[in-house]
């Protein structure tokens, strides 16, 4: 078995990177990126609105190259078995470049591209890429993501985890509206048993099969309603917390490196897309 320790080689932003910011803006939009913090949307403005829970630890973070956990942190790859840190209870969770410092390949007033590399504690060498677009009425935002290797294949899942404010400058709280194909049913360590079952009721930590694409929508009566769509197929939802609510569209479920995964090659990079659309009612 591979055994994958964390390096000073991960790019991980120091206090003095923690400064930098990319802000863009179309019609009543704003949106500010953290470049240091692993690319991270630290906030979404509509109006003046901020739509994001605030924190060093909230905003909107990728999820590369894994998504949620993944079983004590071990994984194979073909015959061998691989060994990532232990980062959540038992379990190794939401990959590496959350924690890792972007370089901004381009910029406009409206849109962004950043780029990362895959490094320790990933075992092999790659790119990613992070499209940050507002739409040029401000009404929608759109992001994509692109896992690419220059040599190797291997498996990876990519995808968003933003967090929404449950309400909105003291409104009502949000509601969520979706409508799943199935629900994958969590086992008591947080992972998926591989049983497929009705959707349930919240609240939610939990991941839904969508094969038709991802639509759900949060509404903030009397504010904003906004609607996640993608054409990946899976959805994790997470609303336990009174501050928040996240909607995560992403290529694979929790423990995807083992059960789900997609494969990255040095002809066929791994890609993700989502939009996010605002109204006022």
């Amino acid at each position: 078995m591979t055994e994958l320790t964390p390096t000073e080689a991960t790019g991980a932003a120091d206090a003095g990177d923690a400064e930098e910011q990319v802000v863009l803006r179309a019609g009543d939009a704003e949106l500010t990126i953290q470049p240091a913090r692993g690319s991270r949307i630290s906030s979404l403005r509509v109006g003046g609105t901020e739509l994001l829970r605030q924190g060093e630890r909230y905003g909107l973070f990728l999820m590369v190259p894994w998504c949620g956990r993944v079983d004590r942190g071990r994984f194979r790859n073909g015959g061998e078995l691989y060994q990532l840190p232990v980062t959540n209870g038992p379990h190794a969770i939401h990959g590496t470049v959350r924690d890792t410092a972007w370089e901004v390949a381009r910029r406009d007033t409206r849109s962004a591209v950043l780029t990362c590399e895959l490094t320790d504690p990933w075992p092999w060498e790659g790119k990613v890429t992070h499209t940050v677009e507002l739409a040029e009425d401000g009404g929608s935002l759109h992001l994509g993501l692109g896992v690419e290797s220059p040599e190797a294949t291997f498996p990876a899942q990519a995808g968003w985890h933003p967090w929404f404010r449950r309400t909105l400058d003291g409104g009502e709280e949000a509601r969520l509206d979706f409508a799943p194909q199935w629900q994958e049913e969590r086992g008591p360590d947080h992972l998926p048993t591989g049983r497929r079952i009705d959707p349930q009721p919240g609240p939610w930590d939990d991941c839904f099969g969508m094969p038709d694409g991802v639509e759900a929508t949060l509404t903030w009566p009397g504010a904003l309603e906004l609607t996640v769509g993608s054409r990946m197929e899976w959805l994790v939802v997470y609303d336990e917390q009174p501050e928040g609510i996240c909607v995560e569209p992403q290529t694979g479920p929790p423990d995807g490196l083992n059960t789900h995964p997609g494969l990255v090659t040095p002809l066929e990079p791994l890609e993700a897309a989502a939009t996010f659309t605002w109204r006022r009612p």
